[in-house]
């Protein structure tokens, strides 16, 4: 198969910071599905949370820290620079506008498939990308409803569909569990405690330098 022909992964989120758990995350899974590259894609204002505490810049700036030295992953700043309501299907389309025949992988953990028909124009999501679900054993999948019945329908174990179809198909896969929120980082910073080793030395240091999370901003 040419390079040019593997799917794209895209990995959304507030990234407020971001921390290992979105990174290793991404590079397990960039690896192990075989993906051309992984785009990190920080919403500019997120539609089932609260607004990030870092700025729409600041978190671009953060994530181009994070990973300077790891070409399998790249920064897209599309939401943000569009700016308002961060919809993943508007994202998705205009991906699809600049990678016509390009198979897409959008990564979401299971939590998010639980809420997955709650999410704007959910079934178009399906027609411009597959779902790489991330496992995580403190949850279940369900047996009954929507949910359930999609799985039945899409879920396939076979990777190399993800190269040979646009979208449509859902995989789940488990990745190494690091158990690190951001929201304890966060905290962590405003009391004045070290959070090196649960973020890149180069987020923590822009952090620093621009008083990002200080007691005033929390």
């Amino acid at each position: 198969m040419h390079p040019k022909q593997r799917a794209i992964g895209i990995l959304g989120g507030t990234f407020d910071p971001i921390h290992f758990g979105h990174l290793r995350t991404a590079l397990e899974l960039y690896q192990a599905l075989d993906l051309a590259e992984i785009r990190l894609v920080p919403c500019s204002q997120p539609v089932h949370r609260k607004r990030p505490i870092a700025s729409p810049e600041q978190r671009l700036a953060m994530l181009k820290c994070a990973i300077a030295n790891e070409p399998a992953l790249t920064v897209d700043d599309s939401e943000i620079r569009r700016q308002g309501p961060s919809y993943t299907i508007d994202t998705l389309e205009n991906l699809r506008l600049a990678y016509s025949n390009i198979p897409f992988c959008l990564i979401i953990g299971i939590d998010a498939l639980l809420g997955f028909p709650s999410w704007h124009r959910w079934q178009a999501i399906l027609e411009l990308a597959h779902l790489i679900v991330v496992h995580r054993p403190c949850y279940q999948l369900p047996s009954t409803g929507v949910v359930a019945d999609l799985l039945k329908e899409r879920l396939t174990h076979t990777v190399a569909h993800l190269h040979e179809k646009p979208a449509g198909s859902i995989v789940l896969h488990p990745v190494t569990a690091l158990d690190i929120s951001a929201t304890d980082i966060r905290k962590m910073i405003a009391a004045d405690k070290n959070p090196r080793y649960l973020l890149p030395d180069t987020v923590y240091d822009y952090i620093q330098q621009h008083g990002v999370y200080s007691i005033s901003r929390l």
